[in-house]
């Protein structure tokens, strides 16, 4: 099988997903259903826009591909394996080793450097060496911020510590990376920035990448857009 077709088979498959809340009290009897029947399919390499109103389960469907939460039913199958199918140390081994998360909220350790902050995945998962400070290092160095790297996220932007949080993300060559309104705290400039960086470092990765937004213009800027409506994914047309 040739590189190309290789890239081409789908690294990500959610298959009839669902997602139901219960209410409490009263509400109890009356179940709030997010997800219904949602399909989606990524390559490597793929970069999609989700938008929707508010309410619509756009972030629950994150959180279910990335493993911080449970489906109602339908399954999710990253390489054809189900991530729920392991226990919980296994699917926290899961998040750490093949999904980045970046958040509107920064969710940097006040007290931890810049190097630090993008490190803690790498010593969640055993500990760090040189060559890891040095992968560190050059992530901060792709962004910009080389000359950051020992101050303390009080002591940088806004935008700064959004970049920060993106180099986090990579740190351990995930394979989704997952960014639920990263541009949403931001100026229009800094987010625009930011909004190339996942891009551009995403392509350069290879990696599935699922941003969650209601930035119009952030949207337009990914080859595919969906929008969730009733449930489920809706591609749009070009230009819409």
């Amino acid at each position: 099988m040739s590189d190309e077709e290789t890239q081409q088979q789908a690294h990500l498959e959610v298959k009839d997903l669902g997602k139901t809340f219960s209410g409490a009290g009263a509400g109890a009897e009356n179940p709030l259903e997010v997800l219904g029947g949602l399909d989606l399919e990524m390559a490597r390499g793929d970069k999609l826009a989700v938008t929707g109103p508010s309410g619509s389960g756009k972030s629950t469907l994150l959180y279910i591909i990335g493993t911080l939460d449970q489906p109602t039913s339908g399954t999710v199958l990253v390489e054809g394996s189900n991530p729920f199918d392991r226990d919980e140390a296994g699917l926290a081994e899961f998040r750490n080793s093949q999904v980045g998360f970046i958040f509107q909220d920064h969710h940097l350790l006040p007290q931890c450097t810049v190097l630090e902050n993008v490190m803690i995945p790498l010593l969640a998962s055993g500990g760090a060496g040189t060559a890891d400070a040095e992968r560190a290092t050059g992530l901060l160095e792709r962004v910009g911020l080389s000359d950051r790297s020992s101050h303390l996220p009080a002591q940088i932007s806004g935008g700064e510590r959004q970049r920060v949080a993106v180099c986090r993300s990579l740190i351990n060559d995930p394979t989704l990376l997952l960014a639920d309104e990263p541009t949403g705290n931001l100026d229009h400039k800094t987010a625009d920035g930011v909004g190339s960086l996942l891009l551009e470092l995403a392509e350069e990765q290879q990696a599935v990448l699922i941003c969650v937004t209601h930035s119009l213009e952030l949207a337009r800027r990914f080859p595919r857009r969906c929008e969730l409506v009733e449930g489920r994914l809706v591609d749009l047309e070009e230009g819409r």
